[in-house]
């Protein structure tokens, strides 16, 4: 990231505005889904010659996700899209814990139908072929970087599959990962940036840092191990002097992963 680029940066804000604009990505026909239409939140410049499509976490578009979005877009000069993949439909914060049977339910539904990791896919693959007619100047040099829930979708489309005309992603990442395996790690074809909180399993956590370097991966994985998981996404308090700290480190060092591989 650019010194004057940082310089521009506004300061992370717990009362922070969106700067982008919202439209739609349309008509997207995908064999199992029909004709689908995603709403996306869109920031940078459209004749931008790099792209990231972002992907939030189960709370969806929330302030602090989209602050992030803006963060990526401005130090790296880039479009950055965030697909509304659940249209409307979130997790609500009052879900989790899951510690009744209602609540339990409640998730449980969520995660079967809105949030159903194979039919993202193929709306994140979607969402990825029209946004390269939508804006040609970024060819092939696009990323996708996910929160959370977010980040297994954007491993899942790092794999062996990987490749092709509007398909290809350059570079990938995930903070936070939910469903964190090994097997994802093994699989990856794109360079890869993996931010863990204290919360995810160390021992997978350490199988990442194992595979990069048994099999040569280029990547990296750092935990922060004063933050929670969801520190980056919509349960980040950034009234919180150290979470607000640590929230911009990691944007930052996405920022510093994306400008160096994509």
């Amino acid at each position: 990231m650019s010194r004057d680029a940082c310089a521009e940066i506004p300061p992370v804000s717990s009362d922070y505005v969106p700067k982008g604009t919202y439209e739609t990505v349309g008509g997207l026909k995908t064999c199992k889904h029909g004709n689908i239409y995603i709403y996306i939140y869109v920031i940078g410049p459209p004749s931008a010659t790099r792209a990231i499509i972002d992907l939030y976490d189960v709370f969806g578009l929330s302030p602090q996700t989209l602050q992030g979005a803006d963060r990526l877009s401005a130090a790296l000069d880039a479009l950055v899209i965030v697909p509304d993949f659940f249209a409307g439909v979130y997790a609500q914060h009052e879900w989790l814990p899951p510690d009744t049977d209602e609540k339990k339910e409640a998730f449980a539904r969520f995660r079967a139908e809105q949030a159903a990791l194979p039919k993202n896919v193929e709306k994140l693959l979607a969402v990825r072929r029209a946004a390269a007619e939508r804006w040609p100047s970024t060819t092939d040099r696009w990323g996708a970087f996910g929160l959370c829930w977010g980040g297994k979708v954007a491993v899942l489309v790092s794999g062996k599959a990987n490749e092709g005309p509007s398909r290809l992603f350059k570079a990938t990442g995930a903070a936070h990962p939910g469903l964190l395996a090994a097997e994802d790690a093994e699989a990856l074809t794109t360079p890869h940036i993996c931010l863990p909180s204290s919360d995810e399993p160390a021992d997978v956590v350490a199988q990442y840092k194992e595979i990069y370097a048994r099999l040569g991966k280029t990547g990296v994985v750092e935990t922060y191990g004063t933050m929670f998981h969801g520190w980056m996404g919509a349960r980040s308090n950034l009234a919180d002097e150290k979470n607000k700290a640590e929230y911009e480190r990691g944007y930052n060092q996405v920022a510093d992963f994306f400008d160096k591989y994509l």
